[in-house]
């Protein structure tokens, strides 16, 4: 059950991270509304008090399964959805190779 909880707010995690991050992406280097901005600001907000609902309280464990792995994956995916750029097959053998490192350094039974 922990796995699940801690997938899904890794997942929720990604949404916030990387949609805020191209919301003020958007808003500043596309010149798109201030709204834009300001919605970006807020899921980056929410991105930040994620961490704190993870199952882990080991904050470097958990930081570094997310940005070791999920969100690798997370923006190539975005990347194919919002801006047509279809992963290679590098991409997709190295994203897999990082989520399997996350896994183990998040997952991996210890004393």
């Amino acid at each position: 059950m922990a796995i699940l909880k801690s997938g899904f707010l890794f997942v929720l995690a990604c949404l916030f991270e990387i949609g805020g991050g191209y919301l003020m992406w958007q808003w500043l280097r596309h010149g798109k509304p201030f709204a834009m901005g300001c919605a970006g600001a807020v899921l980056l907000v929410l991105y930040g008090v994620l961490p704190n609902f993870q199952p882990s309280a080991l904050f470097g464990r958990v930081y570094a399964a997310a940005y070791g792995g999920l969100f690798i994956v997370a923006s190539l995916l975005w990347d194919w959805k919002f801006d047509g750029n279809i992963p290679d097959k590098a991409d997709r053998v190295g994203a897999l190779f990082c989520l399997a490192g996350a896994g183990i350094i998040l997952y991996w039974p210890r004393k």
